[in-house]
């Protein structure tokens, strides 16, 4: 269905049971985030919250809390937006049937916005402070908008066709704000904003941004979308919206969407920035407060019948995931065209996404080799780094196809055991250091700063991976609790890191020798908690993945370098230990968890329900 609103899309989740109403006062201060962790992870129904603690306006969550309710809520476009993305692969698909793609030109039609002189979102004016004051975790910083559409164009090239529409945290309230004058706003200057305020810093002219929250399902899906830069998501969202994106032109570099709930507008200076944060993001931690740049506050327009939707982010599966599985399935099919060579790349939503990405590629460049080792793989695996969000990745692990042209890169346990079967620690690492990594992972030297592994694996299977713990194993002096995570894999209890360059995994790696039978496991992780790490998968994921920067954290049995290369003789063991300059992890408030469960009790609002 083409909603125009989003209260369109709330009457339509309604009508079908996808939707329930919560009629109790529900406070936006940490217990209304609880309750949407909660329905999230029963799998549980959208929600509207029709009365709002110290706000007029109702509130919504959970949208997208499943595939199959993201699905259903773009039902009528999903397959016309794949017809756009064959025809992007191979636009000789259209001769060979043409009724196949009979909704291709209207779909065409719909990508170009259409401007306007009104619309609903300019029936009301409030201020920031009037907003719901959105608080998901004790110690964040404020209040923050978890689903903002952030509208910017270029300052020399004014106009849609080169704007960019993302999903840029903001900052309602906290800090060093003025109250109802400044908000904040947190994004990367790779971004498409980035590269707006980098544009509008050379014309000696303030960044001009309006940000959108709420219309159409579609907008929101488009802002998060990683899209071409010669794709405006607006033209990507009245194909998947299926109509066009009404603008009303506010003035030189600026739009409002005319469907918005809310609308804030204002500007960017070039060169003022003050602290954003501290916010508990989708990696699991707090985010910590840095400087950024702040939006000064014009004005703030609203709908009739606004509704505030909103998410929660936090260690993964979050809402967000639906909105990686939906991507994927749209823009899956695409990735071999953009890096040559390349079948299927997966960012592993449990790790966060950036700090794990799956790759399987071709092995093709010597096919007379008596033995397949990584050559084509590792040009692979430098073009995966140069595209947009994958450049993001910490962790590449990639693999050959011919190696098993059936594996499933989504399933992470084939995959895992897949590439240590293969892997050769003596050359199949290949590091980045001193490079830029994702702002929110804190496992780094700094923000931004880090290092990156390519782990490429080709060729036959040159081990049996064990699965129980050696009966004959010693540990040094401290270690303990050796748990099983998955074939292969040991997970080690490890005294607790107190110092900026610990030396206990170096020590740990010297106590054995290459032919000790703790090798049998090919990757050790050293933990705080080894139960925790192997009682589940995406335990194991999360902490080895977001609690380790490769080149600080690495070591090997046997480890060497040669001509700068380095790699080790036996297991190789990363560093997965909470550090003294990590971000805390993300803690629930025990008493806004105390009042959720109170409305899950029998006759309560989310009995049955969470």
């Amino acid at each position: 269905m083409s909603y125009r609103s989003l209260r369109e899309c709330l009457v339509d989740l309604e009508r079908h049971k996808h939707l329930v109403r919560i009629e109790s006062e529900i406070d936006p201060y940490l217990e209304a985030a609880e309750i949407q962790r909660r329905v999230y992870q029963a799998g549980g129904p959208a929600l509207l919250f029709e009365r709002v603690k110290g706000c007029r306006f109702p509130m919504a969550s959970n949208l997208f809390g499943t595939l199959d309710r993201t699905r259903f809520i773009f039902r009528r476009t999903l397959a016309t937006v794949r017809h756009l993305v064959e025809l992007k692969i191979d636009p000789n698909e259209f001769w060979k049937n043409p009724l196949r793609f009979r909704d291709v030109p209207r779909t065409l039609w719909s990508m170009r916005p259409k401007f306007v002189k009104d619309g609903p979102v300019l029936a009301g004016k409030t201020t920031i402070d009037q907003l719901p004051q959105l608080v998901s975790w004790p110690r964040d910083g404020g209040a923050f908008i978890t689903l903002p559409q952030v509208y910017t164009e270029d300052a020399g090239r004014p106009g849609w066709r080169y704007s960019n529409l993302g999903m840029y945290r903001i900052q309602l309230s906290g800090g060093q704000y003025r109250p109802n004058q400044q908000i904040g706003m947190h994004y990367q200057i790779h971004r498409g904003i980035g590269v707006h305020h980098a544009q509008a810093r050379q014309h000696g002219v303030p960044l001009r941004v309006a940000v959108w929250v709420g219309g159409p399902p579609a907008m929101t899906l488009s802002a998060v979308m990683p899209l071409p830069e010669s794709l405006p998501e607006l033209a990507f969202a009245g194909a998947l919206g299926g109509r066009r994106v009404r603008l009303i032109a506010d003035e030189p570099r600026a739009a409002l969407n005319a469907d918005a709930d809310f609308c804030i507008v204002g500007t960017v200076d070039p060169d003022k920035l003050l602290p954003e944060g501290p916010f508990g993001d989708h990696l699991g931690y707090y985010s910590l407060a840095h400087p950024f740049p702040v939006l000064n506050v014009e004005k703030v327009y609203h709908r009739r019948d606004a509704v505030w939707p909103f998410t929660v982010v936090g260690r993964p599966p979050q809402e967000d995931t639906s909105f990686g599985e939906i991507i994927h399935e749209i823009t899956g099919p695409i990735i071999p065209t953009v890096v040559h060579g390349v079948h299927a790349v997966h960012a592993v939503d449990a790790a966060g996404v950036h700090p794990l990405l799956l790759a399987i590629g071709s092995e093709r460049y010597v096919p007379y080799a008596e033995r397949r080792k990584p050559q084509e793989l590792l040009t692979c695996a430098n073009a995966i780094l140069g595209q947009g969000q994958l450049s993001l990745a910490k962790y590449l692990l990639i693999v050959a196809r011919e190696d098993d042209p059936k594996l499933d890169i989504h399933d992470i346990r084939a995959f895992l055991r897949h590439l240590l079967e293969r892997v050769d620690w003596r050359t199949d690492l290949h590091f980045q250091t001193c490079t830029t990594i994702d702002t929110l992972d804190y496992s780094g030297t700094g923000l931004n700063e880090g290092s990156k592994l390519v782990i490429a694996a080709a060729g036959p299977r040159r081990r049996e991976l064990s699965n129980e713990v050696p009966s004959e194993l010693r540990l040094p002096e401290g270690f303990s609790e050796p748990r099983v995570c998955l074939p292969g894999i040991l997970a080690i209890q490890s005294p607790a890191c107190g110092l900026a360059r610990d030396p206990t995994a170096e020590r740990f790696a010297e106590a054995f020798r290459p032919s000790d039978p703790i090798n049998r496991f090919p990757l050790i992780v050293l933990v705080d908690d080894s139960e925790f790490v192997a009682e589940a998968l995406n335990n194991f994921i999360w902490t080895t993945f977001t609690r380790s920067n490769p080149a600080a954290d690495i070591q090997g049995i046997g480890a060497f370098t040669r001509q700068k290369h380095w790699g080790c003789e036996g297991s190789l063991v990363i560093d997965a230990r909470l550090k003294p300059h990590h971000a805390p992890p993300l803690v629930e408030d025990p008493a806004a968890s105390k009042r959720v469960e109170s409305l899950a009790v029998r006759g309560g609002p989310l009995h049955g329900i969470i």
